[in-house]
């Protein structure tokens, strides 16, 4: 077997993830409007919101930060596998993507990033 066969397929997608600043410039404008919108309908919000600050943050090595902005890219894009208005499973491919990321960039998501996500869901 392949060194991909024991691979997801959203891992698969998440490692062609290279920095880009058109992904970098989509997410800084779109990601807050997204995210509260999705806030407390899908499982998997704080992994995203920690993976975005591990993304903006100056320490965060550049093949993490594509990781991040790509798979973050792929969640607020309005063009999705599965569209995000189909009850269920809207948000499946957005949430295996994001998990696929955070997976990827495991070690570089930090104690402060998981922190900062805490922080603003206890905002009012």
């Amino acid at each position: 077997m392949n060194k991909d066969g024991d691979k997801l397929p959203a891992e698969l997608v998440v490692e062609n993830f290279e920095y880009s600043q058109k992904n970098e410039q989509l997410v800084k404008k779109s990601f807050w409007s997204k995210t509260r919108k999705a806030a407390g309908k899908i499982p998997f919000t704080k992994d995203a919101v920690a993976m975005y600050y591990c993304a903006i943050d100056a320490k965060t090595p550049l093949w993490a930060k594509g990781i991040a902005f790509g798979a973050l890219a792929y969640f607020i894009s309005p063009i999705d596998a599965i569209p995000d208005a189909l009850i269920g499973l809207g948000f499946t491919d957005d949430a295996a993507v994001i998990a696929a990321g955070i997976r990827a960039i495991a070690g570089q998501v930090k104690e402060e990033h998981k922190q900062k996500a805490e922080n603003f869901f206890e905002q009012p």
